[in-house]
């Protein structure tokens, strides 16, 4: 368990296996969203269906509602949700960055005030920790604070210097847990420092200090900076990444965003844009982002891609799909977020193909090139 094996490289990007209590994921991987144990629209069921190996929860919404005493209850998170494969769980960093108005950040941890009932509810590296551990993810993520891409430099130095001084408490925690009890779940740190490349050296040399590790993750991008700005950071970073490790870039999974970080390093992604965008009636396709409320598919008889072998594009016109949010029926989300999981999983398995073939640089290049064209103008 907890094991990670380089299968194939294409220059930086690389396609990899990586073993976990509950299955093993091969990377690159996409990892859907499951924020409060569920990934919206869609079943356990869809999902298999779609190809998804590993999936995200996390750990302050679960805290919140129903509460990881609950959960731990009722067999762990992956009898809880009913899903058998891996799971990772967030520790609630982004929460800092993302429920600003709610929250207090100290030396001690970040008291939030609930956005579902107002309480007052303190975490800490240890208690985020000890969720985590009753929750039963495969993959722990240590608690951190996440500061805007337009942070200042000294605002990222200082919420760096916090995470780290969280993560020696979150690994110290941890141990005391794992004492007694069998191994079922291991900790990744996560990496900061905005967008500035001394910092995030700063931050991995801080974390290869605190000990080994099965994995580690790269934080703090995509809430804000400019594309070309997170590509720069990400080759500044690359150089100083552990080797042996799986990536983890989190929050990132826009078509071109995926292949760009694979291109530099990057073997696990998570992000909300799949299903988020899909409840909006926005789908990736291969020849572009769609939208499907445009009136210019109103009678258009065609899948929604032509190229994707899921239940949407293989059952459903597009003429049909855009009768269904024009009418608000439900149905509607489930079928785009599910095409756009779909698609987002093909993406990294071709990926994960051509990095094998030798040829990823140049297939990239020219998916790119024919993504950007955009067939919805």
């Amino acid at each position: 368990m907890f094991e990670f094996r380089i299968d194939a490289t294409c220059g930086p990007a690389r396609a990899g296996s990586l073993t976990l209590p509950h299955g093993e994921v091969r990377t690159p991987g996409f990892m859907p969203v499951g924020t409060q144990g569920t990934v919206r629209t869609l079943s356990p069921f869809d999902l298999e269906a779609v190809g998804a190996q590993m999936i995200l929860g996390n750990a302050y919404h679960l805290h919140v509602r129903p509460g990881e005493a609950v959960v731990e209850a009722l067999g762990g998170l992956h009898r809880f949700m009913a899903w058998p494969k891996p799971v990772l769980t967030d520790s609630g960093g982004f929460q800092v960055f993302s429920l600003e108005g709610f929250r207090r950040v100290g030396d001690d941890g970040v008291e939030f005030q609930s956005h579902v009932d107002g309480a007052r509810r303190k975490l800490t590296p240890e208690r985020v920790v000890e969720i985590q551990w009753a929750l039963g993810a495969d993959v722990a993520m240590a608690f951190d604070h996440v500061v805007p891409g337009t942070a200042t430099h000294p605002e990222a130095e200082d919420a760096l210097e916090r995470t780290t001084r969280w993560l020696e408490r979150s690994k110290r925690r941890h141990i005391e847990l794992e004492r007694d009890t069998a191994a079922r779940q291991t900790l990744w740190p996560i990496a900061q420092g905005a967008t500035f490349p001394d910092l995030r050296r700063h931050a991995l040399e801080w974390i290869r200090d605190l000990g080994d590790w099965s994995g580690i993750a790269v934080g703090g991008l995509a809430v804000g900076e400019e594309r070309r700005v997170r590509h720069e950071t990400l080759e500044a970073l690359l150089p100083s990444l552990p080797a042996t490790l799986p990536r983890y870039l989190m929050g990132v999974g826009f078509p071109e965003d995926l292949l760009e970080a694979i291109a530099r390093g990057m073997d696990l992604f998570d992000c909300v844009a799949p299903t988020r965008n899909g409840r909006n009636g926005a789908a990736f396709t291969s020849k572009g982002p769609l939208n499907l409320r445009n009136a210019r598919w109103r009678t258009d008889a065609a899948p929604l891609d032509e190229s994707c072998d899921c239940e949407t594009c293989r059952t459903y016109s597009r003429g049909y799909l855009r009768h269904l949010f024009v009418t608000e029926e439900l149905l509607g989300l489930r079928l785009l977020s599910l095409h756009n999981v779909r698609f987002l999983i093909r993406l990294t398995t071709e990926a994960r193909a051509r990095i094998a073939a030798g040829s990823f640089d140049a297939w990239r290049r020219e998916w790119t090139a024919r993504y950007n064209a955009r067939e919805d103008q």
